[in-house]
């Protein structure tokens, strides 16, 4: 007996062993997916990033594949599954109500816009055939006719949260097509979801009865909790959230007490009619759509919720989709299922785009930007994909239908960056740009200086400047001298704001007598040696943080070719270099990063005080260095005006790297080198050269010398030998392609902002009687290549 007992014993302590080890084993599975849901659908999303996917083609394809590996299946039960269910059917609950938020119904009370037309012309092509064509595929084994008008609204709609930030990502939002496509994204977002609010009191299950009396009354049941709901939302949700809006003002952490009220108002009006039967995820999205969307606690709400659903929800949500997308059960050798596949596809591209081309001819769009419009109003989100999963957790589609609605959706997602991709490429040749450069100066038109100041002790050499940069008198210099001066609240209090170049004007008595002493100075100057100048004054006056935005906001405006700024740091009477203003350092560095043109910056080491050059014998010994890169093209060329200076003597410097092979062993190494790229500079800098040739020396007008060398050591020496031979010299600030004689060089710089040449001339070392012009090319790449984010092509 006791031997039975002790084996007994030993069976069950086996067995309850045993379902530990399973219930760790299926434990094991399930955190292993959630992990992998959370850490792949970040890593997949950052890899897409370049080609432009919105996180929401990550997280689909994540969640398909994790939700088919077999042993992460198989981890879940009954209860998981169901668990799962409903954090999804909550998690779309927050989903539809901040989408609900996000939107006016009262523009549907107005004249309908552009905008609504194209995408109502979209959403009735849609639905129209996929009325006409769903009911042949058999989605469902019977005829169904609240599925084929499910299924035409789902497809009929557009998925206006993924549009915005694809549009708003690829930088084309302020564009007219980029507006046009996220409002019409909207409204037909909000039409379908309006149209499926409604829709589900006549088609859910319960009022599918067979008793015709339980089954109206049950409609009028949930009509009316949904009418009160409305009426109630749109009434009195203004009132309430102005008033907690008022009571917590801007700037002011919210109280407690208001924000937990303003909760429990929320959750008050998306549960009111699910009491009665309507669907909780709906009755959300009708009460968010009432909500008032301006003021905190609307703000509020939408960014705590849109938080939670992109870091918790989402990852978990299509871990959902892809469990009950099980790929295992899908029909593929039915001909069938392929059939309905492509056809899903081709009523959701087609529809919209038939639509769009439709409304095109009316509204007078070119073909190409109606099959645009129509492309990048397909997408789906991730209401849709919900959508298309609860069929299979109601058990009223195939999982066969599921996964081909899934898949569609997902396509729908990912073509969107190509579109907006080919709407920029013909953007940029449709929409002429101007290159605000020397080098792309039509030489018919009159060159365009933004000549910036920080004081009088700036005043000389910006006369001398312009004096030498005025070419021929025809087509001649338009100069614009900006005084740069940095706000004070002295200075804040006698501002005016004016209308016209000069928007503001200061009455502070000094800065009035100082711009007046250098308006006389400049003024003195243009009418007696102006033939050709044209002289305008403009005024930065902000603080050293927002100068330089200022200074680039007026070259744009004034269709600037060069900005020249003076060098921060002022010489001395013994010819030495004070320690400078750091602020106006920093305003120079900013400029060099964000003009919209291109760039000088004056080292004045005794340029300002040769006094009056002379037009009828040289007076003045100028040099010019060029390495390559598109700075020293940029010099090169702004070379070629001060050598048409009568006064001027000018001397080209090229710097050659030494090719003999008795100097191999001399020249750098260690470094790489872009091949292909540094061909097509040397390309395009013997061209530039040649030209210059051509032009300037071969005519006698200009000097030329070469410098062989063999690496930045013999570079460093070179300039060194240069000290005392010339007033000014003329240098590119880099952008060179890997260049073995300065390569190194900016190990020492002092102020990089001068470029590795331009440094070394500056230096302390050197002499103190050489000033030097550092130019920067202005580089046209942006976000949009050239293209100004606001361009139009409708």
């Amino acid at each position: 007996m006791d031997a039975n007992k002790n084996a007994t014993a030993s069976i069950s302590g086996l067995n309850q062993c045993q379902d530990i080890f399973t219930k760790t084993v299926s434990n094991g599975g399930m955190i292993l997916g959630f992990i992998l849901a959370f850490s792949l659908s970040n890593v997949v999303h950052h890899i897409l990033k370049p080609l432009s996917q919105p996180r929401l083609t990550s997280d689909i394809a994540i969640g398909l594949f994790l939700g088919n590996i077999p042993y992460i299946r198989d981890s879940f039960n009954e209860n998981w599954v169901l668990t799962l269910t409903n954090i999804a059917e909550f998690g779309m609950m927050f989903y539809v109500f901040v989408l609900g938020i996000e939107m006016d119904p009262y523009v549907l009370l107005k004249p309908p816009t552009r905008d609504a037309i194209v995408a109502y012309s979209g959403m009735l092509s849609t639905f129209i055939l996929a009325c006409s064509i769903t009911p042949f595929l058999h989605f469902t084994e019977k005829s169904n006719i609240g599925f084929t008008f499910t299924l035409s609204f789902t497809l009929s709609g557009s998925g206006s949260h993924i549009l915005t930030r694809i549009i708003t990502n690829l930088k084309i939002g302020k564009s007219d097509i980029g507006k046009l496509v996220i409002n019409a994204g909207v409204h037909s977002d909000m039409i379908s979801m309006l149209f499926l609010s409604v829709g589900f009191i006549i088609v859910n299950k319960e009022s599918n009865a067979d008793d015709v009396n339980s089954r109206i009354k049950q409609m009028v049941k949930m009509m009316s909790a949904l009418i009160i709901q409305t009426v109630f939302t749109a009434k009195i949700s203004p009132i309430f959230m102005n008033w907690v809006n008022n009571e917590n003002p801007e700037g002011k952490p919210m109280k407690g007490p208001h924000l937990v009220l303003s909760v429990a108002f929320m959750v008050l009006v998306c549960s009111c009619s699910p009491w009665f039967g309507y669907s909780p995820i709906l009755s959300a999205f009708m009460a968010g759509i009432f909500l008032p969307s301006e003021g905190r606690v609307s703000k509020w709400a939408v960014g705590k919720i849109n938080y939670l659903l992109t870091t918790l929800f989402y990852p978990i949500f299509f871990f959902w989709v892809g469990y009950h997308a099980d790929f295992r059960k899908f029909e593929g050798a039915n001909w069938m299922a392929w059939a309905r596949f492509f056809f899903l596809l081709l009523i959701t591209m087609a529809g919209k785009i038939v639509g769009t081309l439709i409304c095109g001819v009316i509204l007078g769009f070119q073909w190409k930007e109606s099959v645009e419009l129509g492309l990048l109003l397909t997408p789906k989100a991730h209401f849709h994909i919900f959508m298309a999963t609860l069929g299979v957790v109601n058990k009223s589609t195939s999982v066969t239908t599921s996964i081909e609605a899934i898949v569609v959706f997902f396509l729908t997602v990912v073509h969107a960056p190509s579109v907006v991709k080919q709407i920029i490429e013909r953007a940029r040749k449709r929409v002429p740009t101007r290159r605000m450069t020397l080098q792309g100066l039509d030489p018919t038109n009159e060159l365009r200086i933004l000549l910036c100041l920080q004081g009088p002790q700036n005043v000389s050499s910006a006369i001398n400047f312009m004096e030498i940069s005025r070419g021929a008198a025809e087509p001649g210099i338009l100069v614009y001298v900006s005084d740069m001066i940095e706000i004070t609240d002295q200075i804040a209090a006698t501002m005016v704001h004016d209308e016209g170049m000069n928007s503001i004007i200061v009455t502070d008595k000094e800065v009035t007598k100082t711009r007046d002493e250098i308006t006389n100075t400049f003024q003195a100057y243009v009418d007696e040696n102006g033939n050709g100048i044209t002289l305008r004054r403009t005024l930065a006056v902000s603080s050293l943080n927002s100068m330089a935005q200022d200074i680039c906001v007026l070259a744009e405006d004034l269709m600037i070719s060069l900005i020249i700024l003076p060098f921060h740091k002022t010489q001395r009477p013994d010819g030495t270099m004070d320690g400078g203003h750091p602020g106006f350092r920093y305003v120079n560095r900013k400029v060099l990063r964000n003009a919209p043109c291109s760039v000088g910056i004056l080292v004045d080491r005794g340029f300002g005080m040769i006094g009056k050059i002379s037009r009828s014998q040289v007076c003045l010994v100028v040099a010019v260095i060029f390495i390559g890169g598109r700075d020293d093209r940029e010099a090169l060329t702004y070379a070629s005006r001060v050598a048409r200076h009568p006064g001027v003597k000018l001397t080209v410097i090229r710097f050659l790297l030494d090719t003999n092979p008795e100097n191999a062993s001399r020249r750098a190494t260690g470094f790489r080198i872009n091949v292909a790229e540094q061909e097509l500079e040397m390309k395009l800098d013997d061209e530039c050269f040649a030209e210059f040739y051509e032009r300037q020396v071969a005519g006698g007008h200009v000097a030329y010398m070469e410098k062989h060398l063999a690496n930045s050591a013999e570079t460093y020496s070179t300039l060194r030998s240069l000290e005392g031979q010339y007033a000014l010299i003329i240098v590119g600030l880099g952008g060179r392609v890997n260049s073995v004689l300065t390569v190194g060089m900016n190990d020492w710089q002092q102020c990089p902002e001068l470029g590795p040449v331009g440094d070394v001339l500056s230096g302390p070392n050197f002499s103190v009687r050489t000033s030097v012009l550092i130019i920067q090319q202005h580089n046209q790449k942006g976000e949009l290549d050239g293209l100004d984010d606001d361009f139009s092509v409708m």
